[in-house]
């Protein structure tokens, strides 16, 4: 379960807190008048999917194999 702490209580103890989130791993929520306003946790270094990255990049060809005409171009137009 995540961790809620104040603003203020944050300011006062930010060290000790950074400390054990980098220990347990588990995410503190810091709350302004009781609502979330920032949330620590530790640093994951982000990876790309190579797949991901190339999703919904290539348009439906329903014959690839079929030729194309010149007045499919839009660059010669």
């Amino acid at each position: 379960m995540q961790q809620h702490v104040s603003k203020s209580e944050f300011k006062a103890r930010a060290l000790e807190f950074f400390r054990q989130v980098e220990a347990t791993g588990e995410s503190i929520v810091v709350t302004d008048h009781g609502k979330p306003a920032l949330e620590i946790r530790p640093y994951q270094t982000m990876v790309p999917d190579p797949l991901g990255v190339l999703r919904d990049s290539v348009a439906r060809f329903d014959d690839p194999l079929s030729p194309i005409g010149d007045d499919s171009w839009e660059a010669t137009q």
